[in-house]
């Protein structure tokens, strides 16, 4: 899977349908396989170019998948095109059906004390042949008893919500503790909790959900300013890359 990687401004992203990734994730789940995926925005391809043990960790992990359209603009503008967009929402959401049809066991970790629970009540009402093995929210401080617990309970899955790169880290340094799929899923518990509301299919199909979320949540427009920063490194890119 790894030669199929399209290298966006250092970081080394994965070429797949979302159909040939989940056939993937399916396989991984039979397999009781230990995976980590990472799902890369702007926003995340700019802190890695500026830490280069995090562009480490990134590219070393088993899945790079590009969440944002920024990520396919830049990607087709470079002329390596990627062939879609697939979201760390879409991949919780998928890993979650996943689980509940082959009766697998999740850990959840992340997010407030209150999504963090309406994430799991969510999961034993709509999900019932999941076996929820344990969930704990972001604010720990003693991160050792929460690996214990995962090492312990043996999880399939382990969904981490503790923002990027803080899951990241947590995940390269802790994934040996079980053959799990590990992914960080940032605040989709938020959305999947229904705390938080997905823009909606027009919104998501004009990919203008980043837009939709600064209007829903106007401190973040910090955030987005990483989206300019990041199409202008593409461009100066293009222009190296047409000049060579």
């Amino acid at each position: 899977m790894h030669k199929n990687r399209v290298n966006i401004l250092g970081t080394e992203f994965d070429n797949f349908t979302a159909k040939q990734f989940h056939q993937y994730l399916d396989d991984d789940l039979d397999l009781k396989a230990n995976k980590f995926i990472v799902t890369p925005n702007p926003e995340i391809v700019l802190s890695a170019r500026k830490d280069n043990n995090f562009s480490k960790i990134i590219n070393n992990a088993d899945y790079v998948i590009p969440d944002g359209i920024g990520i396919i603009k830049g990607a087709k503008s470079l002329g390596t095109p990627l062939h879609e967009r697939i979201t760390g929402f879409d991949t919780l959401q998928y890993l979650i059906t996943a689980a509940n049809r082959k009766q697998a066991k999740v850990f959840l970790l992340g997010a407030k004390p209150e999504v963090i629970q309406a994430s799991a009540d969510k999961i034993k009402k709509d999900y019932p042949q999941i076996d929820l093995v344990g969930y704990h929210d972001g604010y720990f401080k003693d991160e050792s008893k929460i690996v214990e617990e995962i090492a312990d309970k043996k999880p399939n899955i382990v969904l981490v919500a503790l923002g990027s790169p803080k899951q990241e880290l947590f995940i390269n340094k802790y994934r040996d503790q079980a053959d799990a799929i590990w992914v960080g899923v940032g605040g989709s518990f938020d959305v999947f909790s229904g705390t938080k509301k997905r823009a909606p299919q027009i919104v998501q199909k004009l990919n203008l959900e980043w837009f939709y979320r600064l209007v829903k949540e106007p401190t973040r427009i910090g955030r987005m300013l990483a989206i300019p920063k990041y199409m202008n490194l593409i461009s100066k890119a293009k222009k190296s890359n047409t000049k060579d």
